[in-house]
């Protein structure tokens, strides 16, 4: 029982591993925008594209790797999909253009579908309700450490090398984390996949809890979107500063959000008033974030890049007690389904948050109404989910 127990923090650190892994080029978009528009001559609605197109397919993806993950071991659902990444990411390295690498990142997104709920159904069933919430953090940590390491090394490879080299890397890295989850993991004792004799529960979403889980996650992955598209632009150019020191922030967004999804899971395995508490104090953490960044505050520079890492550490954190309070609510036989029902529905929002913001900033040639669009969109979600 306590080499058992010692092993469940192997399967937490592989499954963190592999999350950032296959997340890193994607990630890093973001932080190479004025590289990238640069390189290929994009506008902001094209570079929102690129993230838009990596998040398409989960949109089915999602639905199918939740039923695979009832009937079938996490060990190879999760593996082959982090292979795929990684051979998409390879073929990407040699797309000749903007049009080639759009589609390339369409099939990126159908491998990555299997890592989200696959890890988080992993995790949460090796760890007890007691300390479930903090390896639900730390595991979702590991998309943003991802992103803060693809932020800090993406740029500075596709200044030195061309982008062709960034993915590249992410291919490699990729199959590290692919390799590493199929050699490490298993499943937990005593469980065994549960046979497939229930039908597709599309009727969760009629859930009370399900409602408060589609809205809270469709309005704040629409804020981790933004975030993503648009910090390194904004600093940039409103702010005035280097390309290079934004990214550099961009890093420190990254890593707050890491800190953010550790610390407030956490928090909620102790909140008296429960998991979903704390999501519902990241919502009204990203409105007050969001608004101070139309005022004269968000043109300083020393203040922008304090209110981004606050963003940073609520617009990304909320993700680690949000997906514990979705875990412990789905039915036992239907959380990899549920978890897979809920992410789908978030994609819808993955998918056009990006490219949204992006022409809405090129059409009214400013960063506000994309900051006012969010917040108005938490603050209704804030409402809606308060009274259910």
């Amino acid at each position: 029982m306590t080499r058992t127990a010692r092993y469940r923090w192997v399967i937490l650190g592989v499954a963190t591993f592999t999350q950032a892994a296959t997340g890193f080029f994607v990630q890093g978009i973001g932080a190479m925008s004025v590289h990238l528009q640069r390189d290929l001559e994009l506008n902001t609605t094209q570079l929102g594209l690129l993230l838009s197109a990596a998040q398409l397919l989960p949109l089915a993806g999602l639905l199918v790797a939740g039923r695979l993950l009832d009937r079938h071991d996490e060990r190879w659902v999760v593996g082959i999909g982090a292979l795929v990444v990684a051979a998409a990411l390879a073929l990407a390295g040699v797309a000749p253009g903007y049009l080639s690498l759009l589609a390339v990142l369409l099939i990126v997104g159908a491998g990555y579908s299997t890592i989200q709920p696959g890890g988080s159904k992993s995790v949460a069933s090796w760890f007890g309700a007691s300390q479930r919430g903090l390896a639900m953090g730390i595991r979702q940590a590991g998309l943003p450490l991802g992103g803060a390491l693809a932020a800090f090394v993406l740029p500075a490879m596709a200044a030195a090398y061309g982008w062709r080299s960034t993915v590249l890397a992410g291919a490699v890295i990729a199959l590290a984390g692919a390799v590493a989850f199929m050699t490490l993991y298993r499943r937990p004792p005593n469980r065994r996949p549960v046979p497939a004799t229930s039908r597709v529960r599309l009727e969760l979403l009629r859930e009370p809890y399900m409602k408060k889980i589609v809205l809270s996650g469709t309005s704040m992955v629409s804020v981790h979107s933004g975030l993503g598209v648009l910090t390194v632009l904004y600093l940039h150019e409103v702010t005035s500063l280097s390309a290079a020191v934004a990214a550099l922030v961009y890093v420190a967004v990254q890593c707050a959000g890491a800190l953010g999804r550790i610390c407030l899971a956490a928090w909620s395995d102790r909140h008296a008033a429960g998991r979903y508490a704390c999501v519902l104090t990241c919502l009204i953490a990203v409105i007050i974030g969001m608004l101070a960044l139309t005022t004269p505050l968000g043109r300083s520079p020393v203040a922008a890049c304090l209110l981004f890492v606050w963003l940073g550490f609520f617009g990304i954190g909320w993700y680690g007690p949000w997906i514990t309070y979705a875990a412990e609510s789905a039915p036992p036989d239907h959380t990899g389904f549920a978890l897979g029902l809920a992410m789908a529905v978030n994609q819808v929002a993955i998918v056009l948050a990006p490219f949204v913001l992006g022409l809405l900033t090129d059409l009214t040639g400013g960063f506000a109404p994309a900051w006012i669009l969010l917040s108005a969109l938490t603050a209704v979600t804030l409402v809606a989910t308060v009274r259910l």
